[in-house]
């Protein structure tokens, strides 16, 4: 017997060249979770000094990545279910979405904020082993 006795229909690929393009581009333009550098970034707002004035922009934009990663990351584990989870997600959300002040006093208010939201995320995904707690 040479052939299948039953017709195999032919594969098709389940995405188009197009879409393809886009998980690839996707993909290059990945970069893992650094729980070290959020970390740091924390330790630089919530510190007794804050950061100086130049630098409140780019440590608020950073820590809004986190806190997207984090949010990214409680949602595709299901870490949602959990109350405080769910909590911290949509309090990161808000956050995110909030401009940075243009008061000084009023950027670090922000920028503490920030932080103290993405520590408690992260920490909270440790403990529900969503994350490798950092060292």
């Amino acid at each position: 017997m040479t052939g299948f006795a039953r017709p195999v229909r032919r594969w098709v690929p389940p995405l188009s060249g197009t879409e393809l393009v886009t998980v690839l581009d996707r993909l290059r333009g990945w970069t893992p979770f650094d729980g070290g550098a959020l970390l740091d970034d924390v330790a630089a707002v919530l510190d007794d000094v804050p950061p100086p004035e130049e630098d409140t922009a780019q440590l608020a934009e950073r820590l809004r990545g986190h806190l997207a990663r984090l949010v990214t990351i409680a949602v595709a584990s299901e870490a949602e279910q959990d109350p405080t989870v769910a909590q911290l997600v949509l309090r990161a959300r808000t956050l995110h979405a909030d401009r940075l002040p243009c008061g000084r006093q009023e950027a670090i208010a922000h920028l503490r904020r920030l932080g103290w939201t993405a520590n408690e995320l992260h920490d909270r995904l440790a403990v529900i082993r969503c994350l490798k707690e950092a060292a």
